[in-house]
């Protein structure tokens, strides 16, 4: 594990972990074909890493890191625990993978507007019983084209040869896990925070949603930053908003409305922080794109998500991490290691929750370097890119298994949230000395106004 912690210090220009810096705690591992406990224990780490760094270089205190790999993988299914009351169901009753003629595909349609397109594509389905029925005539290929046309979701499985192949695979393989690059202008270099809460006084702006960039906002409102989340009106997820609007402040902005864009660019102008993971055109058309938001914030520290990478023919298709374990291979080697007769996807959102925690590490790291130097950045993360850093790892033999959660797991922090009590487990990630604690429990979206 040090040594790939090591390598994404590499990319964050940080130096390697001396010895004894970065400890892991608790054997053991989830069942899969990938070894996704260590991918969660190494994500996680790389955050504390930045953290660590970043109150060496303002306080000089050395802080040492310390990840229970057994929590990092209870967070990376759910870190909420409701007490009383119960999450809406995390999948639309349709959504899933379909068998072909020709192989399978993986149909997203948890969106009203994604099942739309697919309904529309394949015609009125009841169930999944009748949406079988019509996918079992279409090739995965030729559907999967079809409804991407379209403007909806969709991913054909395909081995990683056949990803490895592919000019989108061939394109984002080829770009850094995390692709960094420095701005000349100048920033305010006074550091708002302290060793206990070194993200204290960090202005955050989150336009993210499901599940990535909600997961790295998270984890910077842990350690103190004051993070705002903007939705426009009427989106909603239901099933993730408790577990990910942990320690946020949730508004809702129209950026067609001449009045609401004008707020938007005074959040945007006193951010230090931009978090966006929306399609890589998306604040383009909008007309905020990269060099908008450098003359509304120059010294912006700006961190970008993308599902499918930054180049290639797919940088602008729509992506989940269910549908990139599809088109990466992921799923045909869980199939191929369990035996089984359908895709055999990762048994949590691994690439969600992984690429997060190393969106979140690229922002601390972003941060450091414009205290230090006044300039502000920009740092681009993909789920396809973390998809070839856990397959590079290759394939893994039985390990422990993980034992099960205890009460003794649960924080003792009671969370009054609008939905009901509730408790989290405890946090994966000690630094020490500075205090991972959210201030807030988790809101609706669209519960604040839009300021700092």
């Amino acid at each position: 594990m040090l040594d790939l912690l090591s390598a994404i210090a590499h990319d964050l220009d940080l130096p390697p972990p001396a010895d004894g810096a970065v400890r892991f705690a608790v054997p053991g591992a989830l069942p899969s074909a990938f070894d996704v406990t260590t991918l969660a224990a190494t994500s996680i780490a790389a955050a504390g890493l930045a953290i660590a760094a970043l109150v060496e270089q303002q306080a000089g205190e050395c802080h040492r890191v310390l990840v229970d790999r057994r929590l990092a993988t209870f967070w990376f299914a759910s870190s909420l625990r409701p007490q009383g009351w119960q999450l809406p169901p995390p999948w639309d009753p349709i959504a899933g993978d379909y068998q072909t003629h020709d192989g399978w595909i993986r149909l997203h349609t948890n969106a009203p507007h994604h099942r739309a397109v697919a309904e529309q594509v394949l015609g009125p389905a009841v169930d999944r019983d009748a949406m079988a029925r019509r996918v079992l005539s279409w090739g995965a290929g030729e559907l999967e084209q079809a409804i991407v046309e379209n403007g909806g979701c969709a991913a054909q499985m395909r081995s990683w040869q056949q990803w490895s192949d592919h000019p989108q695979g061939l394109a984002v393989n080829a770009e850094p896990l995390i692709r960094r690059q420095g701005f000349d202008a100048e920033g305010s270099r006074n550091w708002s925070g302290n060793p206990e809460r070194p993200l204290a006084g960090v202005r955050v702006l989150d336009l993210t949603r499901i599940l990535a960039g909600p997961v790295a906002t998270r984890l910077l409102a842990g350690f103190g930053a004051e993070v705002l989340r903007i939705d426009p009106p009427g989106w909603e997820e239901p099933a993730v908003v408790p577990e990910v609007t942990l320690g946020k402040r949730c508004a809702r902005l129209d950026l067609h409305d001449a009045g609401d864009r004008k707020i938007f660019e005074r959040l945007l102008a006193k951010a230090d922080i931009l978090v966006h993971g929306y399609r890589a055109d998306a604040l383009e058309r909008l007309g905020y794109g990269h060099a908008q938001r450098r003359v509304l914030n120059p010294a912006l520290v700006d961190i970008g998500l993308n599902a499918y990478g930054w180049t290639g023919p797919w940088r602008l298709r729509r992506g989940f991490d269910s549908l990139v374990q599809m088109s990466s291979g992921i799923a045909h080697a869980g199939m191929r290691w369990q035996q089984a007769s359908r895709p055999v996807p990762l048994p949590v959102q691994a690439l969600d929750h992984a690429t997060g925690y190393l969106m979140a590490a690229a922002a601390i790291r972003g941060l450091g370097e414009r205290l230090a130097t006044g300039r502000g950045g920009l740092a681009r993360l993909s789920l396809a890119r973390t998809a070839k850093w856990l397959m590079e790892q290759g394939t893994v033999s039985a390990d422990l298994p993980l034992a099960e959660e205890t009460r003794a797991d649960l924080g003792f922090w009671r969370e009054h949230t609008p939905w009901g009590p509730a408790q989290r487990l405890k946090p994966p990630l000690q630094v020490a000395g500075a205090v991972l604690h959210w201030e807030r429990a988790g809101c609706e979206l669209g519960a604040f106004e839009a300021c700092w």
